[in-house]
């Protein structure tokens, strides 16, 4: 070291220990033709050519990660509805929001969802649409003066839904349905609730009591709520009990979903129903814990498959139910 002695001050410069001076000329390299890669040229995307049909999009798209993905989820879902498996769809309200009803139902209508699951706040907004044709207040605006949530119909026709459901005993879903589907809603063909009440397909609402603008109000009874919301635990899980080379779908929902789901699969396994061989997907703009831990990873270990597909849902669900009609038009594009 140069620095004087008892200065304090940093040396100029330090030797390098003898220990780090390595030897590079020994380094042992391979042939990169013998190496495994796990991306090919023959896996790459390909040009768009005008004039040719979405079947011919889907196959120019990369087999690499999510471009791969989505075909293997639109197969997946096409094989699903050809052999009458079931395809549930899971749900959370932005679904609704984003304008997405039309498509559900038509797959509904064309036999390819057969089960629509929902969270509490897809009722709410469900009926908005069924009512007046529009959803979705401005929170930040309408909180700041303690208005948010204050909607009078919103509140006493939901909470006129869960008083019949009790009285009826019956589940959450088809208590809505029954309502906009008796008082004839203007915009009711824009509902899936009442969609999933004129196919006769089930739609279950599983509520978390508290997170709910109706929760507020007067009219809200927590026991019948509770009741409903428990029977359309019970559908949802004989849904699940013949899951077996189905397909389940989460979209939108980041905790309610995700753990009721895993909920039912075990209570129905334990059971002794086999529930092993089935597809889950997961549709959001995030990863979150829960969907990819309780839907994508967990519940398809053995010989399932789970897929995790980050986006917009105004983008990936119309362009996915677009890839599962055409093939399921023609077969031959399915890909297993």
């Amino acid at each position: 070291m140069t620095n004087k002695k008892g200065t304090g001050q940093p040396p100029l410069y330090c030797s390098e220990p003898d220990h780090l001076k390595l030897d590079y000329s020994k380094l042992s390299t391979y042939s990169i033709k013998d190496r495994k890669s796990l991306v090919s040229r023959d896996d790459f995307a390909e040009p768009w050519t005008k004039g040719a049909d979405l079947g011919t999009f889907f196959d120019r798209l990369p087999a690499i990660l999510a471009g791969k993905d989505i075909r293997h989820v639109i197969d997946a879902i096409a094989v699903a509805a050809q052999k009458n498996r079931h395809v549930c769809f899971g749900m959370g309200g932005h679904v609704v929001k984003t304008g997405m009803a039309p498509i559900l139902i038509d797959l509904m209508e064309n036999g390819v969802i057969t089960h629509l699951a929902m969270n509490g706040s897809c009722i709410i907004h469900d009926f908005e649409v069924a009512f007046t044709g529009r959803t979705s207040e401005d929170v930040a605006e309408s909180l700041t003066c303690g208005s948010f949530g204050m909607a009078k119909e919103t509140s006493e026709f939901l909470n006129e839904a869960i008083s019949r459901a009790h009285e009826q005993k019956t589940g959450l879903g088809r208590a809505v349905g029954r309502l906009i589907e008796d008082l004839d809603l203007p915009f009711k063909d824009s509902s899936l609730i009442a969609a999933g009440t004129r196919l006769d397909l089930p739609v279950t609402v599983h509520v978390a009591i508290g997170t709910d603008i109706i929760h507020m109000h007067p009219g809200f009874d927590g026991a019948a709520c509770g009741a409903a919301s428990l029977h359309d635990f019970k559908t949802f899980a004989s849904t699940l009990a013949d899951l077996e080379q189905g397909v389940f779908i989460n979209a939108g929902s980041a905790v309610i979903l995700p753990e009721v789901f895993l909920k039912a699969l075990t209570l129905v396994r334990n059971l002794g129903h086999k529930v092993d061989d089935f597809t889950t997907v997961n549709l959001d703009f995030i990863r979150h814990y829960r969907p990819m831990t309780n839907v994508v990873n967990r519940p398809t270990q053995g010989r399932g498959k789970g897929y995790a597909i980050v986006g917009h849902h105004e983008i990936l669900i119309p362009l996915i139910a677009a890839g599962v009609i055409e093939a399921l038009q023609d077969p031959s594009q399915m890909r297993r």
